[in-house]
């Protein structure tokens, strides 16, 4: 089988290997071990291999170079405008190649190949959106151009979109899915984190104004200035990591604020081991791998109420969904710290529900796509 993989992410290469962010291609690695030919359409940069990348395992993979593309500023627009066209050729052509296609969406490169994927209605087809498929979220555009396309069974034919969350009036090719980090025999017992000593919580992702990590800090600021002894520490990177510094240096935060930079998984996954709280106030997510993640070592999740997190939190009864409001928020985390039994009566749920998606278990059902 000759898998073609359309996606906007990112990519670098190092001699003969082709690698990307690391959750990412830990996924696509999977889908790949089932086929015969990799044909990956995405756009190609000069990127230094770090502590968050992962190369591809396959050995025959074909890689075409796209040109990246923006919509956000004008004179990107107007350069997207030039550069569509191209673009739309070379997916057209490893479409035609291909055995199956797959789309990674929501992006802009996503939104060319869901256009171009008309003109292959006999052609098996998967798409993995990978953003909020609430249909009531305020979005982009040119994300609710790729609900509407993918959803649309008259444009859109032998394809099965994999979304997060189960939403009603969804069109029959339509499939609730999930995402997994751990196997099976990762399910080792948890430690109990008592609230008695000093607390400890997460922050992992990037450093940008749509993950908030500001708020993460602030939510513990205001902890520690009702009595709480609790630290905070944040694995990433960004473009918000200037203010971020800024901010700590200005509060006289240095002393239970960490920023960690970039981390691989395994040192993440101590943090979380060892961690109570994993906290993400995030504007918009699809299935946050941070908050199942954190579940899965007993690192109980304070989350936003976006996309399927409320389901995955049990509306509130396996973590803490974040109101934005700093005050209610402190005071909500407060009353949790201040009743253990609840506390570990929450952990415990989480970690029943998180287990539940192993690797092993997404294994079988990609296979399950891919013969289908």
């Amino acid at each position: 089988m000759v898998f073609a993989i359309i996606t906007h992410v990112p990519h670098g290469q190092t001699d003969s290997q082709y690698f990307a962010y690391s959750p990412y291609v830990r996924e696509m690695n999977i889908w790949t071990k089932f086929v015969d030919e990799v044909i990956i359409v995405a756009p190609l940069e000069a990127l230094n291999p770090s502590a968050i990348h992962l190369a591809y395992d396959h050995s025959k993979i074909h890689f075409t170079p796209i040109p990246a593309i923006d919509l956000l500023r004008v004179k990107a627009m107007v350069k997207a405008i030039f550069e569509t066209p191209r673009i739309a050729f070379q997916i057209y052509k490893t479409m035609k190649k291909a055995d199956h296609i797959h789309l990674r969406c929501p992006g802009n490169i996503g939104l060319i190949a869901c256009f171009v994927q008309i003109l292959f209605p006999k052609k098996i087809k998967t798409a993995k959106y990978a953003g909020n498929w609430d249909p009531n979220s305020k979005q982009p555009w040119s994300y609710r151009w790729q609900r509407w396309l993918l959803s649309n069974t008259f444009l859109t034919k032998n394809m099965q979109v994999l979304v997060y969350g189960e939403w009603e009036k969804s069109s029959k090719n339509i499939k609730p899915f999930f995402t997994a980090s751990y196997k099976e025999t990762d399910k080792i017992a948890v430690e109990a984190r008592s609230l008695n000593q000093e607390i400890s919580a997460l922050f992992v992702g990037t450093f940008t104004s749509g993950k908030r990590p500001l708020y993460a800090i602030q939510l513990i600021e205001a902890l520690r200035k009702k009595g709480i002894s609790i630290t905070l520490s944040l694995y990433g990177n960004g473009n918000e990591l200037e203010h971020l510094n800024q901010y700590i240096q200005n509060n006289n935060l240095k002393d239970f604020i960490f920023i960690k930079g970039n981390q691989t998984q395994e040192v993440v996954k101590q943090a979380y081991q060892k961690s109570h709280f994993v906290v993400l106030p995030s504007a918009s997510e699809g299935w946050p791998k941070v908050v199942a993640e954190g579940m899965f070592w007993g690192c109980l999740p304070i989350a936003t109420k976006v996309s399927c997190v409320p389901n995955m939190l049990g509306n509130g009864s396996s973590g803490v969904l974040l109101s934005m409001h700093i005050n209610d928020d402190a005071k909500a985390i407060l009353d949790l710290i201040q009743n253990p039994s609840l506390y570990f009566d929450k952990v415990q749920k989480s970690i029943l529900w998180s287990r539940k998606y192993t690797l092993d278990l997404f294994e079988i059902e990609i296979k399950a796509l891919l013969n289908s």
